[in-house]
């Protein structure tokens, strides 16, 4: 006896199902089953792992073997529906039925009535009909399914001649003896209130009249009976609901679980025991034998060892793919190295016939054509490509396809980093595209391939530590607040977890929280949250659509993976993620978006409207010294990588001079290098203050280039090559993958067969290949220790250099056209209000001014102009690109506008309506016209009965319909045509504030002026920190880590904006506001005792007659930082007035009096040194007593923060008594 569960829910009915897929197997192997089934809800998301995991299900490490795996039966609970015309004017009529994959023609064929159900067929739920079931039915069992099928729903309603139509329907489409009727018991009722015992008689009954044989299962979505809690739990996340809920939807008990064969007979009791035995027939239709060795060609087989290239649509006449991929790259070779390469550059040569053999015995020729296909296509079509990232700029062909855009030769780049002999699987070519075109490329591909061969890739959420902890708070009915005092406990890193976070988890004690642990031990109601949300960590919560990866297939998507639509965007995805479609070897390719390209795109637009020159950036000089003067000031706001705080003093200190500096800044600035001091020591040795290393002369030419700091991982590679006898490929395998991923023991512990016939460790390897090829041991020893040591931060050159490329190109552009770059960079961020404040911000910073829309000089974007950048008029609220193109389009056919009046007359009303009138007004779009935007706004006003937008419009429905008035026939002056006569500016503005009030509104951000403008040094004095610099990063040394810490109280000073008063549960009021400066907002949360207190602050003054606030409300708060999924918010713990005014706006002065005896050079220095360390924005003067009795005042060029007393300190310190210094 035994049997096999054929109705198994995982994780992936999402929301519903909390099986975990490897303990779904693991437990039906311990249960001595031979096989089990996955049949999640409509999808068959699970079903390619499962096919894995089931195969190792009892191996102890993993490894594969009979002894060890289960038979995996792939299969779906689908929706089925009698509407076959699958209608959308109603709620669809939807039942369960489950179909199961006999072999790989039911395989191909579950795909496709999985895939045609959730694109065309979805509507609420992804519906299968009828004829999508005939016409797939090969190699398919299906059985009834549970209560909710379309046959015991028949039943339950008294419909048993329906009942009986609907299972000779189904019997006769599929195979004989492949139609089961489903029978469970897990004591629930149905929708009439019948029993599942007297169901099942009915479906017995039914079955044997017919000749259809039954089968026992029982539905189960966790795996143990006492998940059933978790499972609830899951539910309620799902609904948005609490456990405590009367009305929600819930399993009726906890039966639904995965049962021991003995459980599963006596729920079904003696009279179904044959239903439970033809388990093991279904299970043997699809290759699983009880008692006998797994043979893994039958049932479903999936080759995991596979290549499946597309065949490139591209092919010449009487070329093959690996005779094209020859001829294209020697054409490419030709172009960049001159057409004699073959005789004059041997080096290119032996690359390149090294290269190619490998490519092409692996048969991967046909990947470079299909990649310099569409990337050839993007550039023909002005779409901007990137130079290259990752791995693939070190291959040659790569170079010669003109996929990447520099030389790997010329920077020592190595193709083994992207493809060695040792490699089995695909390589992997990342392409950046301009981000608002990528989709045009990924068009491209969809049309010269077949739309069905193309799709996106899916991308599934899981619920991650703090996500778990949050939601197991609010379905168990805690407050929000009690939540988020647990997960502040928990680290921000993205990959903790909670198993780190209680000090389980060896690999990162450093995400330990004992104040965590502390909770779950003393609090019940939080040790009650942790467990659940234990339970739930990691599970599937959702699914999405892969930012950038694309499948490219040889056949139908569908004979190989399944298909959905994306429910959001309607685009259609598969139902495997990336890394699985991967392994199973088919193409997926990263059609990546850079915000970058786009930049300089719209830059190289700019530059051509402006200055009428077209660049191209791949002629771009990096020996500019513009370049990198622009990098030594700390003007690199909007320079691509380079524009951080923490980057930005980083590359003060570095003060490149060369391309190479560049790419070794782009390698060494992240934490561990930072963390290691290599950043310091690279710098220092750049600059001549640090000797350069040399282990040895011959490995100079390696190391050289980095004064002997270990940056790439291309120099680690070299090194054992070169001294050590190791072969490319071995230099990536066996050292490089290792060591970055920190596996040091498998260097001293594995043995390997080496190129060379020996078999030793890595280890050994090194140092006995050293010592033979003339090297000294305790060389090779301190070689090996600082591979160790450092170069598992070393990082990827081929990445680094075609990034650094964007670097040079994007300084070069801002040096030279600063207003044409950063109004492109502005315009990137269209509709980011903090990024767009962030880089007006910066503009100001370079000088240049940002202004406000006008009709004459603004295109719909950001725009360039002589005095500065105008904000681009589609930006305007109210405006849009429809209204801006055509005013656009007006102005470049009959000349600028006059006036308002002017441009009334020439713009469709029926667009430019009233409301983008005002808008335009307001933004001050109209400003140089001569009129105030308070008596424009009167003019167009409806409020206004001689308002001049009616009496525009009426004119140009007359003339649409052809009517001319008496005025316009014998009409001569200037103003003819216009039913209103002109009226004089009168210059009477709405006051500042007012007008910037409803700037804002428009724009989003004030342009024309700030409030706290006139006030910045008062401001600046009042805080600790700016908003803005909440999102900026610590300095040098502490990259990744932000400059404002969480959890420590700092002052902040700004204008309170949108207040809202809230009531907690306990029946106290609290306040949610936010702060604003002149560089960003934040949202403040002042809790119950704080507003009670300081409330009133916050509200200014108020007219007693409209109680509406009176002018703006400007305080200084004390908060501390929280950062969380909900974003950035300062929880206030005091609240002050802000007095801004004449006096408090005056910037104090350091003044330091000594005599002239002391005055020498080494104590200006001293001074000098000081000051640096307290840069802010106070003056700074020397009073100089001389010996006559005269004193001599002189201000020094330098400004310093008052604020800090360390800085009167440290003066004085330096004084020793023959000095004064005083803050006035």
């Amino acid at each position: 006896m035994a049997f096999v569960h054929l109705h198994c829910h995982t994780e992936y009915s999402l929301l519903d199902g909390i099986t975990r897929l490897k303990d779904m197997a693991k437990r039906a192997w311990e249960l001595g089953m031979p096989a089990c089934a996955i049949t999640d809800h409509g999808y068959m998301y699970g079903c390619a792992q499962y096919y894995l995991d089931a195969q190792v299900a009892g191996s102890p490490d993993g490894r594969k073997g009979a002894e060890y795996g289960i038979k995996p039966i792939l299969g779906c609970e689908v929706y089925f529906t009698p509407d076959s015309t699958l209608s959308r004017d109603r709620k669809p009529e939807l039942y369960h039925m489950i179909l199961l994959a006999k072999n790989n023609a039911g395989y191909v064929n579950l795909m496709n009535v999985v895939s045609q159900a959730a694109t065309r067929g979805f509507y609420y739920k992804p519906r299968v009909t009828l004829d999508m079931l005939r016409n797939n039915a090969d190699g398919l069992i299906a059985t009834s399914a549970c209560i909710a099928g379309i046959i015991p729903q028949c039943i339950d309603r008294g419909d048993d001649r329906q009942a009986v139509e609907w299972a000779k329907t189904f019997g006769s489409i599929f195979a004989p003896g492949d139609f089961y009727i489903e029978l469970q018991n897990q004591g629930v009722r149905t929708d009439t209130g019948m029993t599942q015992d007297e169901l099942n008689g009915h479906l017995d009954k039914l079955a044997r009249e017919l000749g259809i044989k039954t089968v026992a299962t029982n539905d189960f979505h966790y795996l143990l009976r006492e998940d059933a809690v978790t499972q609830d739990a899951m539910m309620c996340i799902g609904m948005g609901k609490k456990l405590d809920d009367p009305d929600r939807m819930r399993f009726k008990n906890d039966q639904f679980y995965m049962k021991t064969e003995e459980e599963m007979r006596a729920a079904l009791g003696p009279l179904y025991q044959e239903a439970c035995d033809n388990t093991i027939e279904i299970a043997e239709k699809c290759g699983a034998k009880p008692g006998e060795v797994l043979d893994e060609k039958s049932g479903v087989y999936l080759d995991f060892d596979q290549i499946i290239l597309p065949r490139y649509p591209g092919l010449d006449e009487g070329q093959t793919h690996e005779s094209q991929f020859r001829r294209d790259c020697e054409a490419g070779l030709s172009r960049h190295y001159g057409a004699d390469w073959k005789t004059a550059r041997p080096d290119v040569v032996e690359r390149f016939e090294y290269e190619y053999k490998v490519i092409c015995d692996k048969g991967f020729a046909a990947y470079f054509l299909i990649v310099a296909d569409y990337v050839k296509w993007a550039k023909a079509n002005g779409i901007g490509v990137g130079p290259g990232r990752g791995s693939a700029a070190g291959a040659i062909v790569a170079y010669a396809m003109d996929i990447t855009g520099f030389d790997p030769l010329e920077n020592g780049l190595m193709f083994e980093r992207f493809l060695s002999p040792e490699r089995t699987e695909m390589p992997d070519i990342d392409m950046d595209f301009d981000d608002e075109r990528r989709l045009e490329v990924v068009d491209y591909v969809r049309r010269r391939y077949g739309a069905d061969h193309v799709t996106h890739v899916i991308t599934y959420s899981v619920l991650k530590a703090k996500q778990a902890v949050n939601d197991a708070a609010r379905v168990l009915g805690f407050p929000v607040s009690f939540s988020q005092k647990l997960s502040k406990m928990i680290s921000n890193a993205p990959d903790t977890t909670l198993a780190a976070t209680m000090g389980k988890d060896e690999k990162h004690k450093d995400y330990f929280s004992p104040d965590f642990v502390q909770a779950y031990k003393e609090d019940p109601d939080a040790k009650q949250v942790i467990d659940t949300a234990l339970a739930i960590e990691g599970l599937t919560r959702g699914e999405g659509v892969h930012a950038c990866a694309v499948l490219i297939c040889r056949d139908p998507v569908n004979e190989h993976v399944p298909t959905k639509l994306d429910t959001k965007g309607g685009v259609e995805i598969t139902q495997y993620e990336g890394h699985m479609v991967a392994d199973m070897g088919l193409l997926k390719m990263d059609f990546l978006g850079l915000r970058t390209l786009t930049v300089i795109s719209k830059a190289k637009k700019n530059i051509k409207a402006t200055c009428g020159i077209d660049i191209n950036e791949a002629e771009i000089p990096f020996d500019d010294p513009k370049i990198f003067e622009l990098m030594g000031s700390g003007h690199t706001a909007g320079v691509f990588q380079v524009e951080s705080g923490g980057m930005t003093a980083t590359i003060k200190n570095m003060k490149p001079r060369e391309y190479k500096h560049v790419v070794a800044l782009i390698a060494l600035y992240r934490p561990g290098p930072l963390g290691a001091g290599m950043v310091d020591s690279y710098i220092n040795r750049m600059n001549g203050k640090e000797e350069a290393v040399s282990y040895d002369p011959r490995l100079d030419d390696i190391l050289g280039e980095t004064y002997g700091t270990m940056v790439y991982q291309e120099q680690v590679m070299q090194i054992s090559m070169k001294m050590s006898g190791f072969s490319a490929g071995e230099s990536d395998s066996r050292i490089r993958k290792p060591v970055a991923k920190k596996k040091i023991k498998l260097l001293t512990s594995t043995m390997f067969n080496w190129s060379d016939g020996k078999e030793e460790t890595t280890y050994d390897h090194w140092m006995n290949g050293a010592v033979a090829n003339g090297y000294k041991k305790e060389i090779a020893q301190k070689i090996w220790d600082d591979v160790l040591e450092f170069a598992s931060y070393a990082f990827n050159k081929s990445h680094s250099a075609g990034y650094a490329i964007l670097v040079m190109q994007t300084a070069w552009l801002k040096a030279h056209y600063p207003r044409e770059y950063m109004a492109a960079v502005l315009t990137s961020y269209t509709g980011k209000t903090e990024k767009i404040v962030h880089y007006i911000a910066a503009c100001r910073f370079d000088g240049i001014d940002v202004l406000p829309p006008d009709i004459n000089s603004s295109g719909n974007e950001f725009t360039p102009v002589p005095e500065g950048i105008r904000f681009g008029l589609a930006g305007i609220r109210g405006v849009g690109e429809g209204v801006s193109d055509l005013i656009v389009a007006e102005r470049e056919a009959n000349g600028p506008y006059q006036d308002i009046f002017d441009f009334l007359d020439r713009v469709d009303s029926s667009k430019a309506n009233r409301r983008v009138i005002e808008s335009l007004i307001k933004a001050g779009a109209f400003d140089d016209t001569g009129y105030t935007r308070k008596q424009l706004c009167w003019l167009v006003s409806k409020d206004n009965p001689e308002n001049i937008i009616d009496a525009a419009t009426k004119r140009q429905k007359n003339e649409a319909a052809g009517q001319l008035s008496m005025f316009d026939l014998f009409e001569e002056d200037d103003d003819a045509g216009s039913f209103n006569a002109r009226v004089e500016p009168d210059g009477v503005e709405w006051d500042d504030r007012t007008k910037l009030t409803l700037e804002k509104e428009v724009l989003g951000i004030y342009v024309s002026d700030h409030p706290l403008r006139p006030f910045e040094y008062a401001l600046s004095q009042a805080r600790d920190f700016s908003i803005g610099q909440i999102e900026e990063e610590a300095g040098e040394g502490d990259s990744g880590q932000y400059k404002v810490p969480e959890k420590k109280i700092f002052s902040w000073a700004g204008m309170v904006d949108g207040l809202q008063k809230k009531v907690t549960k306990s029946g106290d009021q609290m306040a949610v506001f936010n702060l604003a400066d002149m560089e960003a907002d934040v949202t403040c949360v002042c809790f119950p005792k704080v507003f009670a207190k300081k409330g009133h602050i916050l509200q200014g003054e108020v007219d007693p007659m409209t109680g509406e606030r009176v002018g703006d409300v400007f305080v200084k708060v004390r908060a501390n930082l929280d950062r969380s999924d909900r974003g950035n918010q300062l929880m206030v713990v005091d609240i002050e007035p802000l007095v801004l005014d004449q006096a408090s706006n005056r910037p104090k002065t350091l003044e330091i009096r000594v005599t002239s005896a002391l005055l020498n050079q080494n104590l200006i220095t001293q001074l000098s040194r000081i000051f640096s360390r307290y840069t802010g924005s106070d003056n700074v003067e020397l009073l100089v007593e001389e010996a006559s009795g005269h004193t001599m005042r002189a201000e020094i060029p330098m400004h310093v923060n008052t604020k800090n007393m360390s800085l009167a300190v440290e003066v004085d310190d330096i004084l020793r008594g023959q000095g004064t210094v005083a803050i006035v």
